[in-house]
C-alpha cells in the first residue's frame, strides 16, 4: 500500500474503534437488559473489524472521544434508536469505501457488507417505547401546526395586534390540546389499547409544545410598525423548522422516506395558513374590524 492508502486504512480503524467504545458507553447507560445486550453485540462486531484493519496497518489507533461525547449527548436527548440509525447511515459510506479496498485487501468488501447487514439487523431488534407513540406525537404536532398556523395567520390580519393574537391563539391552542388528547384517549380505548392514557398524554404534550413555540414570536417581538407581520413570518419559519426536524427524526428512526413526508406536511400547514390569512383579510374588510 502507498501512503494515501495507509492513511485511509487508519481512518477505517479509527471509525471502528470509536464506534466500539461508543456502543460500550451506550450499553452502560441502558437499563433495559435486552437493548444493552444488543448494543454490546454491536460493540463486539466493531472490535473485530478494528482488529482486521490493525493487521493491515500494524499501528494502534485511539478513538475519537469528541465524537463519542457528541453521540452520547444525542442519545440522551433524541433516543437510542435514532442515534444508532444515524451512526449506521454514517457507516454506509465506510462500507462503500471498503469495496474499493477489496483488490488490495481481500475480504474488505465482505467486511463492509457484513457490518452493514449485521448492524441493521441488530438495530431493528432494539425496543424503544418512545417510538411506539410516534403516531400520537404526529397527531398532536400535525393538528397543532395546521390549526395554529391557520388561526394565527387569520388573526394577524383580522386583529393586527400582537398581544390579542397571542392571547387568542393561546386560549384556542390549550383548548384544542385538551380536546385532541381526549379524542386520542377515547379512540385508543375503543380499540382496547392498554396504553390509551400515555397515547393521550403524548398527543396533548406535543400539541401544547407546538402551540407555545408558535405563539412566542408575538410575545417577544416588538409589535410597533410591521412587527405583527414579522411575528407571523417568524411563526411560519418555526412551523417549517418543526416539520423539518420531526420528519428528519422519524425518517431516520423508522427508516421512512423523508422528502415526501416533509413536503406533504409542509404543503398542508402552509396551505391552511395562506387560506386563513385570506379569510382574515375578508373578515377585516367585511366587518370593518379595527383594533
Amino acid at each position: 500500500m502507498d501512503a494515501q492508502q495507509q492513511t485511509r486504512v487508519i481512518a477505517f480503524q479509527k471509525e471502528e474503534i470509536t464506534n466500539h467504545y461508543l456502543y460500550l458507553r451506550l450499553a452502560d447507560t441502558i437499563k433495559d437488559k435486552h437493548n444493552a445486550g444488543v448494543i454490546r453485540e454491536m460493540a463486539s462486531t466493531e472490535m473485530d473489524h478494528y482488529k482486521f484493519w490493525k493487521k493491515i496497518s500494524q499501528v494502534e489507533v485511539q478513538p475519537n472521544r469528541v465524537l463519542i461525547f457528541f453521540f452520547m449527548i444525542m442519545a440522551r436527548l433524541l433516543g437510542l434508536t435514532f442515534s444508532i440509525k444515524l451512526i449506521e447511515k454514517a457507516e454506509s459510506v465506510g462500507a462503500k469505501e471498503y469495496e474499493e479496498f477489496d483488490a488490495i485487501v481481500p475480504g474488505a468488501a465482505q467486511l463492509g457488507k457484513d457490518e452493514e447487514e449485521h448492524e441493521i439487523a441488530l438495530a431493528a431488534m432494539i425496543q424503544e417505547e418512545f417510538l411506539s407513540y410516534v403516531g400520537s406525537i404526529v397527531l398532536g404536532l400535525n393538528d397543532a401546526l395546521v390549526e395554529l398556523t391557520g388561526t394565527l395567520a387569520g388573526l394577524t390580519l383580522a386583529l393586527q395586534n400582537g398581544q390579542l393574537v397571542a392571547i387568542s391563539g393561546l386560549i384556542t391552542g390549550i383548548a384544542a390540546a385538551f380536546s385532541m388528547a381526549a379524542s386520542e384517549f377515547l379512540s385508543a380505548r375503543s380499540e382496547n389499547n392498554p396504553k390509551a392514557g400515555r397515547s393521550a398524554i403524548y398527543t396533548g404534550v406535543a400539541y401544547l409544545i407546538t402551540v407555545v413555540l408558535l405563539i412566542l414570536p408575538y410575545l417577544l417581538i416588538p409589535q410597533s410598525g410591521s412587527g405583527i407581520f414579522i411575528s407571523l413570518a417568524v411563526t411560519l419559519t418555526i412551523a417549517v423548522l418543526i416539520i423539518l426536524g420531526f420528519n428528519f427524526y422519524v425518517s431516520v428512526a423508522k427508516d421512512l422516506p423523508f422528502k415526501r413526508r416533509f413536503l406533504e406536511m409542509f404543503a398542508i400547514s402552509m396551505g391552511v395558513a395562506v387560506f386563513s390569512f385570506l379569510v382574515g383579510l375578508l373578515v377585516r374588510s367585511v366587518f370593518g374590524v379595527d383594533v
